[in-house]
């Protein structure tokens, strides 16, 4: 039987080029690839611009061939150009260690959302089936909770008209980076900042704070039930966002592949990548 591509061959980090400079790592990324190099992993980088523009090919240009499998630390990816990434090292005789399945299912609302249903505020693709009360506008991928009345919060999804006002913005302004298609998602009150859970092949390796509130986190007090969601989902290397709602109960907000969920800040990046290259070791 021929072995996978990079079948058998140390693990690499692979990292975005700085668009200014081919030759080096994105500068939000070259902590994680500076430390990936003192912990004696190899580095690899590939073009992101190139990878998002269609060009799959130029974008792997640098990597070297036979290598991998690579773990991917980077920009967010759309599904079909992650898909295209993944031909293109292959044709390097190289492999991602999160395949395009995987990625898309711990990426994509869609992906994960059966297996978090009932520990999730309940997501819909028609809003009727909400019946009435608040809910949010968002694609596969993301919101626009940053313009939370204009383009995000819907009041009640029984006002009609509002409800199309706010979608017809969300879609305006997502424009040419919508992901997927319009998802309404039940809005649950939430107290504090949320939490980070990175997991690595179903267990829990690390938590941290929220990028969006690095400050501080609460660790939720027990996450085996978020755990057999986990294992369901079967993905190598994935998060999952955690806040405690008004009621007290802990909820999953968002579940994300964990090549593309971002360290808050103040995180050493050792931390993370001690235990994700140590798994496969």
């Amino acid at each position: 039987m021929t072995p996978p591509p990079g079948e058998g061959t140390p693990e690499v980090l692979l990292v975005p080029t700085d668009p200014l400079n081919p030759r080096r790592t994105d500068p939000h990324f070259a902590p994680e690839a500076e430390a990936a190099l003192a912990l004696g992993i190899p580095v690899a980088r590939v073009d992101h611009e190139a990878l998002v523009r269609g060009d799959a090919h130029e974008a792997v240009r640098r990597v070297p061939h036979d290598r991998g499998p690579l773990r991917y630390r980077g920009w967010m990816i759309p599904g079909p150009h992650y898909a295209a990434l993944d031909a293109a090292l292959r044709s390097r005789g190289a492999s991602l260690a999160t395949s395009p399945e995987h990625y898309r299912a711990a990426h994509e609302l869609p992906g994960w959302y059966p297996r978090f249903r009932d520990l999730t505020p309940r997501t819909v693709e028609d809003p009727a089936l909400l019946g009435a009360g608040p809910a949010i506008v968002k694609d596969w991928v993301k919101s626009r909770k940053h313009e939370w009345h204009e383009a995000c919060f819907v009041p009640d999804v029984a006002d009609v008209a509002h409800t199309r006002s706010v979608v017809r913005t969300f879609l305006e302004r997502q424009g040419a980076e919508l992901q997927g298609g319009v998802l309404y998602r039940a809005f649950e009150e939430f107290t504090g900042p949320e939490t980070r859970v990175w997991w690595v092949d179903g267990v829990p390796v690390l938590s941290t704070a929220h990028p969006d509130t690095p400050a501080g986190h609460t660790e939720p007090p027990d996450l085996a039930v978020v755990r057999t969601a986990v294992e369901e989902l079967g993905s190598p290397f994935c998060t999952t966002d955690l806040a405690r709602r008004r009621d007290g109960a802990w909820r999953v907000i968002e579940v994300g592949d964990g090549q593309v969920s971002d360290l808050p800040a103040g995180v050493p990046p050792r931390a993370l990548l001690e235990p994700l290259f140590a798994a496969r070791r």
